[in-house]
């Protein structure tokens, strides 16, 4: 299949990760891969810089039975339970499920809690293959109850969450505010989700027109899905719903949903697809679809025109649901 075409300001970006080609993605490379991740990003100290704000790392409970959670939380500087409540972004980290830390979307909350004034929360959580579905997912919904239940603590307003993250993240977040819905947990104020992973079965005309070419290819989203539904389940419509959000059945009664995505990305006709449903029973969803954009524009070409309109669109969305 002919893929769409990458924005031309940000195609350059592709042709130098070409130019310097990693080694393919496979299980046996994981254990390599995931060495270091922490480290590969500076500090969210290093992050901030002399922006104010403050950082501070915890462990809190995971889910029962399970290990304890680490989790970052971004503060405004000098914000404490004695001021007036502020609104929390519950993040949940990319990388396939498989791969991926905290530590590489502290540039993008660091920019949130500067930009609007919120708190927020970054959570980790344990990747499969070795901790195949429901782990990701319950670690993800535990940090999630943790921070309603801790918002006085934090200064933080329990009605004014927003569930966030991009492509792995994006999906654990979809499958979180079901999780919340279905268990009568956590009120949501909304859901963020950037480029989504919610679709396991890969049969889209997106999911085949970027075999072997973009940031996340067709080939890389396969292994993903299989490590972490396993082979009999990885590619097959009966997979739960809170693993792949396209799933559910019912997506009635959900919070407003931003869905964002690249039309040059194998994710696109999910997502889209996803926010048509939502509409379709009468919910909140706001898309954008930007022209040229493949998979995590934003991070790999933070600078471009492209992705100051992404922000912007963002940045509104937000101050909209959280009334700022």
């Amino acid at each position: 299949m002919i893929p769409v075409p990458f924005d031309p300001e940000i195609a350059p970006v592709l042709d130098a990760l070409a130019a310097d080609p990693q080694p393919a993605l496979s299980r046996e490379a994981l254990p390599a891969m995931r060495d270091g991740a922490a480290s590969l990003f500076p500090s969210a100290e290093a992050v901030i810089g002399d922006r104010p704000i403050d950082a501070e790392d915890r462990v809190i409970p995971g889910p029962a039975g399970a290990p304890d959670l680490e989790v970052t939380i971004l503060t405004p500087r000098g914000h404490d339970a004695s001021r007036p409540a502020l609104p929390v972004l519950y993040n949940i980290h990319g990388g396939g499920m498989i791969v991926g830390h905290r530590s590489w979307e502290t540039g993008r909350l660091v920019q949130l809690v500067e930009e609007l004034g919120v708190i927020a929360v970054n959570v980790e959580y344990r990747l499969a293959p070795e901790n195949p579905y429901p782990a990701g997912v319950e670690d993800c919904y535990a940090g999630l109850v943790w921070l309603a239940e801790h918002a006085a603590e934090l200064g933080a307003d329990p009605a004014r969450i927003v569930v966030m993250g991009g492509s792995a993240g994006g999906g654990f977040s979809a499958a979180v505010a079901l999780l919340a819905r279905d268990r009568g947990g956590p009120a949501l104020a909304g859901q963020l989700l950037l480029c989504p992973m919610i679709d396991n079965t890969n049969t889209t005309v997106s999911s085949h027109q970027y075999a072997g070419i973009g940031t996340w290819t067709r080939e890389t989203n396969l292994l993903a899905w299989e490590c972490v539904l396993g082979e009999e389940l990885a590619f097959s419509d009966r997979a739960p719903a809170y693993a792949a959000p396209t799933r559910a059945t019912d997506l009635s009664g959900l919070p407003h949903a931003y869905i964002e995505v690249g039309a040059a990305e194998p994710f696109r006709d999910e997502d889209v697809e996803y926010a048509s449903r939502i509409w379709a029973v009468g919910g909140d969803a706001e898309l954008h679809v930007w022209s040229g954009g493949f998979h995590g524009f934003d991070m790999y070409a933070p600078d471009s025109e492209l992705t100051r309109a992404a922000l912007a669109a963002r940045f509104s969305w937000l101050r909209r649901v959280l009334g700022l």
